[in-house]
């Protein structure tokens, strides 16, 4: 086992650390209990990201607002089917998917499958990896709305769903974060010797 606080390592079953006295624990028991708190203040911060604006635009002539969605049909329309295609799969699909992964895992371990460990921690570096460009749509976001500040003639600023799925980005990180790996192969081996 190794400390938290000071890294070094133990034997399994010692108490507590001989360099620093702190006490040792293999395995976080409420690591669980974190990756759903984290998961479900993500999912809700989602619902609202997908429901209220995302970019207000005002004009000489007009004002408009328009959501993830909404914004990616309205550039389908003017023929960029590659861009909206992007802004929907980053905005819809890999949220839906990393939320349905992290409930995925967590419920795997919760109900103690013994398959697919090696395919259930490939799974979660894939949604550890994709975690790091989730905020690429708050970006272009705010990279948009300081660019296009031409006074009275044009203006771009953030609307409410801005803070929403950004808020809702950082929570499944940190869900995601939560979840203790090595969960996913404590049952598989315990199953595989009995008297570990």
């Amino acid at each position: 086992m190794t400390c938290r606080r000071c890294a070094r390592v133990w034997p399994r079953g010692t108490a507590t650390c001989g360099r620093c006295g702190s006490r040792l624990q293999s395995r976080d028991p409420k690591s669980l209990q974190r990756v759903w708190a984290w998961w479900v203040a993500g999912l809700v911060c989602y619902i609202p990201a997908n429901l209220y604006p995302m970019l207000k635009t005002r004009t000489l002539l007009e004002e408009s607002s328009s959501t993830i969605v909404g914004g990616a049909i309205e550039i389908a329309h003017h023929g960029s089917y590659g861009i909206a295609f992007i802004i929907l799969a980053a905005s819809v699909l890999i949220p839906v998917a990393k939320f349905s992964a992290i409930a995925y895992l967590a419920l795997s371990v919760q109900t103690g499958s013994l398959h697919t460990a090696p395919h259930r921690q490939h799974l979660y570096e894939i949604v550890e990896f994709v975690g790091r460009w989730s905020m690429i749509d708050v970006f272009v976001v705010a990279i948009l709305s300081s660019l296009v500040q031409l006074s009275v003639v044009a203006s771009i600023q953030p609307g409410p769903a801005a803070l929403t799925f950004a808020l809702s980005v950082i929570f499944t990180m940190l869900s995601a974060q939560s979840f203790d790996t090595r969960l996913i192969w404590d049952r598989r081996r315990a199953a595989e010797d009995p008297t570990a």
